[in-house]
């Protein structure tokens, strides 16, 4: 499936641009991960699915933290599971769209862009999460076939749960680090008998 657009290339080049992730947790991350660093050689980026794209925001790494957390202990946590290898038309970029947790995902972007964490998407929001990006100098068509191969082998389960969403940093073009962690609210379950 062709998506429209997103795919969010580079996000801004500038070191300081923040976005808000949900790494996906082992041992598929790895999996991912490790598929990511094959198909785009030099990429050592963990995979994770993108709640807020990379933004300019004007406020304290400190004060992004605390607005981060007080929003994301207003989230339930929430299960996904990933779908079929997609390609945005528009930017080329190789991702794997969500199965489940679309609309969860949705209201944890909708809840966190806003206030000192806002800023206008360049893209539709669309989930997903990126396998090869920037392939100017591979074959397209080649890595795409080859991210479909190695998506249909893996044999480990697609879903996972979706519990804490991390606030990155730009240091430079295509390296982020972390700052802050924050756990979203736990999921009750109420009991009918």
């Amino acid at each position: 499936m062709d998506a429209s657009s997103g795919g969010h290339p580079e996000g801004p080049q500038q070191a300081g641009a923040y976005a808000v992730v949900a790494y996906i947790p082992e041992p598929l991350g790895s999996f991912l991960s490790a598929m990511r660093a094959e198909l785009a050689p030099g990429c050592a980026l963990r995979s994770h699915v993108t709640i807020l794209p990379p933004r300019r925001l004007a406020a304290s790494p400190q004060s992004l933290s605390g607005e981060l957390g007080r929003l994301a202990g207003e989230i339930p946590s929430f299960e996904a599971a990933l779908g079929e290898i997609e390609v945005f038309a528009s930017t080329g970029v190789i991702s794997l769209g969500l199965a489940a947790g679309w609309q969860s995902i949705e209201r944890a972007h909708q809840a966190l862009n806003h206030g000192i964490l806002f800023a206008g998407d360049p893209y539709p929001f669309h989930p997903h999460v990126t396998v090869a990006q920037s392939l100017w100098a591979l074959p397209f068509e080649q890595v795409l076939a080859e991210a479909r191969r190695r998506w249909q082998e893996c044999r480990l389960p697609r879903q996972f749960l979706v519990e804490e969403l991390t606030l990155a940093r730009s240091v430079s073009p295509g390296c982020w680090e972390d700052l802050a962690a924050h756990r979203l609210a736990p999921v009750t379950l109420l009991r009918t008998a």
